[in-house]
Parts: structure tokens; C-alpha cells; sequence
């Protein structure tokens, strides 16, 4: 597995937020938050977030997500993805960088 997973979210609905993030509307209604690692993230982008700018990128240490993390299966992808079955705390979190026009991915090493 990976050490980082990544949360892309709506820059004003991440400055909204204080303390844990429990994810937006749609990661409620599906009862967990969507992750890509960084190999999934360019094809996450062009499928979920064309045309949308002002987007966040959040990575999370997978360590400290301890069991509420759990890989499965995308049958649309063929290929697992990392899901949040709970609120990604603050200790979790490693940083939040801006994704740049374009969907320019910021520096995540």
C-alpha cells in the first residue's frame, strides 16, 4: 500500500471547514470519504472535477486513518481505491496544497 492517500475537495468548502473533515455531500451520501493514492489522481481529476478550478489537495497519513480506511474495488476503474469510513481527523492530516489551474498537481513528495 501507500503511506499517503489524497482527498481532493472544493477550496471554499476546505476553508469552511474546522477541525476533522467529514466530507462533502456526495462522500456523505455514499457513507464514506473518496481517496485516490497518487497514481490515481490525474484520471480522478478529469473524471470528477472537469471544468471545476479552486480545488484543494489534501493528503492523509494512512497509518494514522487506522481501521476506518479500507481499500475497495472500483469496478467502473478496475482498481482499488482507498475509502474513509469516518471523519479524516486533524492528526491525520499532513498538509493541504491548492491544485493549480488546469488541474496543475501540486508538489507531493
Amino acid at each position: 500500500m501507500t503511506d499517503l492517500i489524497y482527498k481532493i475537495v472544493p477550496r471554499a468548502e476546505w476553508e469552511a471547514q474546522t477541525g476533522d473533515y467529514h466530507g462533502s455531500a456526495h462522500d456523505r451520501a455514499d457513507g464514506f470519504l473518496h481517496f485516490s493514492t497518487a497514481a490515481q489522481l490525474r484520471e480522478t481529476l478529469r473524471l470528477y472535477y472537469a471544468g471545476q478550478d479552486e480545488l484543494m489537495l489534501v493528503a492523509a497519513d494512512t497509518a494514522a486513518l487506522g481501521a476506518a480506511l479500507k481499500w475497495e474495488h472500483s469496478a467502473a476503474r478496475g482498481e482499488d481505491f482507498p475509502h474513509l469510513y469516518g471523519p479524516l481527523s486533524c492528526d491525520a492530516m499532513k498538509w493541504a496544497r491548492p491544485i493549480g489551474p488546469g488541474h496543475a498537481l501540486p508538489d507531493i513528495t
